[in-house]
């Protein structure tokens, strides 16, 4: 049974729910007495009715007149409020610094080399005055020449590989998001460790391998100079540890010995940075003066009729 409460004011309909209330909760109005909704009452048994009323006003009433609206308000100068519509910005089309250094890295591994293949001539010039000079007196000018030439290559190679360095990180960060991004992945080693990875002694005569390792890939030519470059670099890096220990003795065999392995150090750092610059072609796809790299493919050729007939007569 479903037993209601019809409100007088706004006919809201209220279910009864153990006694009658009095009282609408929407408008407080008065509420009617309960009716059951499933056996309505006849209309004479009720207390209450029903009324329509007209949407629209009763014609003997009249409309108020309208309203004369004002003057139209006007400005004497520009109002300083309102909406702000600032032009789009400017696109900025420079490349990230990133970019920018990676793009510097070839040509300093190209000056890199060719301070360093200045050095070795220089410490290879500089012992063979030592040998001349077990026999001869040096001219004082040749021996200044030597001298200068040793100097300037010891003061300039060691600032030119680190410039090159940085730049070659720059450029391991771009080619490692490059490969990882055609493989619809993305790289899971930060720069910063790359970055450590690369510049920290010691540790980097193992991991710039291991970077370079994992976006070889399966091309045979470039896993191939990877691991040669691999090799040279820890050479390189064991020969500067060696010529560092080596400086510390006194006698003058010592000395001369130095010289030399001085001479072999840089050259071997020559050839590190060649190879690391073909091995930065070789990702792009060029050989190592920059230009496109040519495959050579063989493939077998049918052998003509006649040829065939020669080998068989």
């Amino acid at each position: 049974m479903s037993v209601v409460q019809v409100c007088a004011r706004c006919a809201s309909r209220w279910p009864v729910a153990g006694s009658p209330a009095q009282w609408c909760p929407r408008c407080g109005g008065v509420l009617l007495s309960p009716v059951d909704t499933a056996r309505p009452a006849p209309a004479a048994g009720r207390n209450f009715r029903w009324v329509a009323r007209s949407p629209y006003p009763p014609l003997g009433r009249r409309r108020p007149a309208p309203r004369r609206l004002g003057p139209t308000p006007r400005y004497t100068q520009v109002p300083p409020w309102g909406l702000l519509d600032p032009p789009p910005p400017e696109p900025d089309d420079r490349a990230p610094r990133t970019e920018v250094a990676a793009d510097l890295a070839p040509t300093l591994l190209a000056c890199t080399a060719i301070v360093f293949a200045l050095a070795a001539v220089s410490e290879a010039f500089r012992y063979a005055l030592l040998v001349f000079n077990r026999v001869r007196l040096v001219d004082p000018v040749t021996l200044a020449v030597s001298d200068a030439a040793v100097w300037a290559t010891q003061v300039s190679a060691p600032l030119v590989a680190l410039a090159a360095a940085v730049t070659t990180v720059c450029r391991l960060v771009v080619t490692r998001r490059d490969v990882f991004a055609a493989r619809t992945l993305a790289d899971p080693r930060t720069p910063r460790s790359l970055a450590l990875g690369v510049l920290v002694p010691v540790v980097n005569l193992v991991m710039p391998g291991v970077y370079l390792t994992e976006i070889a890939g399966d091309d045979r030519r470039t896993r191939t100079v990877v691991r040669i470059w691999w090799a040279t670099w820890a050479a390189n890096g064991v020969l500067v540890a060696i010529g560092l220990l080596w400086r510390n003795q006194d006698s003058l065999q010592a000395q001369a010995d130095s010289v030399v392995l001085a001479a072999i150090t840089a050259a071997v750092g020559a050839a590190t940075a060649v190879l690391t610059l073909y091995v930065i072609r070789c990702f792009d796809g060029l050989d190592l003066f920059g230009r496109p790299r040519r495959v050579t493919r063989w493939v077998n050729a049918p052998q003509s009729e006649k040829a065939e007939e020669a080998m068989a007569g």
